[in-house]
């Protein structure tokens, strides 16, 4: 039976589960001198053995190992100062390198050697991948390849195959690699399962290379799904138990059927090594990646031309959404994207998009992002209180963009000239807009001292800051701001929505309560 990881890290059996098993056993021993049954303790309890289905599937799990060539001048300082000789892969060789590189090459240059020829060298990485096309077509992690010129898969019965790069997307981090496989030994494959139905619990298997220790099974269970570890734009892991170790990165998470459910891309650790929190990029999220580096060479995202922010409590009360707090809020909308053509406005919360639900403002990006680009969906917004449903053509989202969220700042108090909500508001004059460097585009009432135990401070609204709205409508006075407040008192409101924007002109929205 495979060791089961208790809720704080320890594994049992311990010292503390021995006790309290002898102590349970002398309880059932007594209680079977009296005549009565006492149910044996229950322990949680994987598969009988894995080795059928390791068996059936490691054949398609691969080792990479990705080589660099760099240009580097030989040591100069007269004693032929050369670097230590460092296992590949280690994680001190690069700085190392640079350090004895840097020497190197200032004395040379103090020595008149500038003109020394140039020597080649190598720095090596060690990663896994598995094979899904039993032609040749190999995915891994993009971070394992890196700007490789020199790529080897490297089969489970140690042959080499020497592979070139079909595509590579950053964001995900994903690569797809091509090897040419020979008639004596074909390649074998594994298909896709379905990450979608994976649920905590289940169990899994992890097939790579950790260490560069070569092909190693490790079985464990998921944790958690649609894990943000705020690594990229997409971020949507699945989370595991399962060993998963440096050099295991590309390799893959297998469901009990066989089929990879995640690809292995990052770990959790303080030490290094695994701790029992890994994460692999579903391959839900992955598939539609690796079919367009296939189909294309590259990745072609949807681009929708909207700055969202999260839906916390106080804001969903403000905007009167049913339900509490879902949706991503637009702050902003791009003058020349798609999401203007078609009408959406800031204030607007989308809560569906093309048929799937926006439960939080991470979510959006990554379904956008999925949808083909020109392809023409249904998006459904709250504006005011209503659902509006408005139709929208996708853009492509360019390598140079990335999803935007609302900025967030720090406070900076200063001094002002009225208070409300814990803040010092002043009407725009020109003095104040030199002060804050506000644009001219920008209107509204400008906040000039921020109360420190205030919500406001706690919501990182800062001076210089200009509120635009109250409530979804325009203020260009502090007296504006008072009306708007008063009456959203008297309708009830527990809070209020401000959008708040910045000397720059970006826009972001801010609820504060009104108790």
């Amino acid at each position: 039976m495979l060791p089961v990881a208790s809720a704080n890290g320890a594994r049992r059996p311990s010292a503390l589960g021995r006790r309290a098993r002898s102590a349970l056993a002398a309880l059932v021993i007594g209680a079977s001198v009296a005549g009565s049954a006492v149910p044996a303790p229950a322990y949680a309890k994987g598969p009988e053995s894995l080795a059928d289905l390791a068996e059936r599937i490691t054949d398609a799990v691969v080792n990479i190992s990705a080589s660099t060539t760099v240009e580097a001048r030989p040591g100069g300082g007269g004693g032929g100062r050369t670097m230590p000789q460092l296992p590949p892969g280690t994680p001190f060789e690069d700085l190392f390198e640079e350090f004895f590189n840097r020497r190197g090459n200032r004395g040379g240059e103090q020595r008149g050697e500038s003109d020394t020829p140039r020597q080649q060298r190598k720095s090596n990485s060690l990663g896994s991948g598995f094979i899904i096309d039993a032609s040749g077509i190999v995915v891994t992690n993009n971070h394992v390849i890196g700007d490789a010129n020199d790529i080897q898969v490297i089969l489970a019965d140690g042959s080499k195959l020497k592979a070139e790069i079909i595509g590579k997307d950053s964001k995900i981090d994903l690569a797809v690699l091509r090897v040419k496989p020979t008639a004596d030994r074909p390649l074998k494959a594994v298909p896709f399962g379905d990450s979608e139905k994976m649920r905590p619990g289940d169990w899994v298997v992890a097939i790579g290379n950790p260490f560069g220790l070569g092909g190693s099974v490790s079985a464990g269970i998921v944790s958690a799904r649609g894990r943000n570890i705020e690594s990229g734009p997409y971020d949507n892991y699945i989370q595991t138990d399962a060993a998963i170790n440096k050099g295991n990165s590309g390799g893959p998470l297998f469901n009990m059927d066989g089929e990879v459910i995640g690809i292995n891309t990052a770990i959790l650790s303080p030490t290094g090594g695994s701790v029992g929190i890994g994460f692999a990029v579903p391959s839900g999220t992955a598939k539609p990646v690796i079919d367009q580096l296939r189909e294309f060479g590259e990745v072609r995202r949807g681009w929708l031309g909207v700055r969202i922010q999260n839906v916390d409590d106080a804001t969903a009360e403000a905007l009167g959404l049913k339900g509490g707090a879902k949706g991503a809020l637009i702050a902003g909308v791009d003058e020349k994207g798609p999401a203007k053509t078609a009408g959406l406005e800031v204030g607007d919360v989308i809560t569906k998009f093309n048929g799937s639900a926006v439960k939080a403002s991470s979510d959006l990006p990554r379904i956008v992002a999925a949808t083909p680009v020109g392809k023409t969906v249904d998006v459904v917004v709250v504006r005011k209180g209503e659902e509006v449903t408005k139709p929208v053509t996708l853009g492509r989202l360019e390598d140079g963009e990335k999803p935007q969220l609302a900025n967030v700042k720090q406070p900076d108090p200063e001094s002002a000239v009225r208070q409300a909500l814990g803040l010092n508001l002043s009407g725009m004059t020109d003095e104040l807009r030199k002060r804050y460097s506000i644009k001219d585009t920008v209107k509204g009432v400008v906040v000039t001292r921020v109360d420190p135990s205030s919500t406001a401070a706690d919501k990182r609204i800062q001076a210089g800051e200009v509120i635009v709205e109250v409530g979804q409508e325009a203020v260009s006075s502090p007296a504006d701001v008072t009306k708007r407040v008063d009456a959203l008192k008297k309708e009830g409101r527990k809070s209020v929505l401000l959008l708040v924007a910045s000397a720059a002109g970006d826009v972001r929205f801010v609820a504060l309560g009104l108790e």
